[in-house]
């Protein structure tokens, strides 16, 4: 049974995109535009008319991390799920964190910076959103003290996860000087082939 992903690489399926080749699950890509969202075909799979979305036989899933998370326990090898609930709570939490913590500051910057006409742009916005991150950055750079990975020295679905958002962080010149725990970490996983088939997609 092929796993279909709905929604363009250059949104948040690229979680799903870089999970399913890192696993080398098989796949079909449905690269959904925005204007295609409210048809009641796709509403059918995704009610809230957002991507990605996800169909696995009769099973339908919205939600990039849910989305994630069910792969991961689903097509799970050489440990990328961790056995111990302990180590599952720790790739929960980090996957939710990323979420609360970083993500709506690096994406407030990325949409203003490359997506915004320069009339609209909203420097006040931007500068919150910058004044927000060194904490949680901070935070991200304390847990990776002395490993390669959040979980220690095996890349995991955390990694995948939390790096799926932080990847934002480059394109917008993030100063990562203060915390060259999370430069490096995030180096490592952004160099992975699965991230850069996963950009690949069409």
């Amino acid at each position: 049974m092929t796993i279909k992903i709905y929604g363009p690489a250059a949104s948040r399926a690229a979680r799903a995109l870089w999970i399913v080749h890192e696993l080398d699950i098989p796949f079909e890509h449905i690269a959904k535009e925005m204007k295609d969202l409210k048809t009641p075909d796709y509403l059918k799979i995704n009610p809230n008319g957002k991507v990605p979305a996800l169909v696995d036989g009769d099973f339908k899933l919205f939600e990039s991390m849910a989305i994630n998370l069910y792969l991961a326990a689903r097509f799970n090898k050489n440990g990328f799920l961790p056995a111990s609930l302990e180590d599952q709570a720790l790739c929960n939490q980090w996957s939710f964190w990323g979420m609360t913590e970083v993500e709506k500051p690096l994406l407030t910057i990325l949409i203003d910076m490359f997506m915004t006409a320069p009339d609209k742009r909203k420097p006040e916005a931007v500068a919150e959103a910058q004044k927000a991150l060194p904490k949680p950055l901070a935070v991200l750079n304390g847990a990776l003290e002395g490993r390669d990975y959040l979980l220690g020295s095996t890349f995991t679905v955390a990694d995948l996860n939390l790096a799926s958002i932080m990847s934002w962080a480059k394109p917008i010149k993030v100063d990562f000087s203060q915390v060259p725990n999370v430069s490096a970490w995030l180096d490592r996983c952004l160099s992975r082939p699965s991230y850069k088939a996963a950009r690949g997609a069409k």
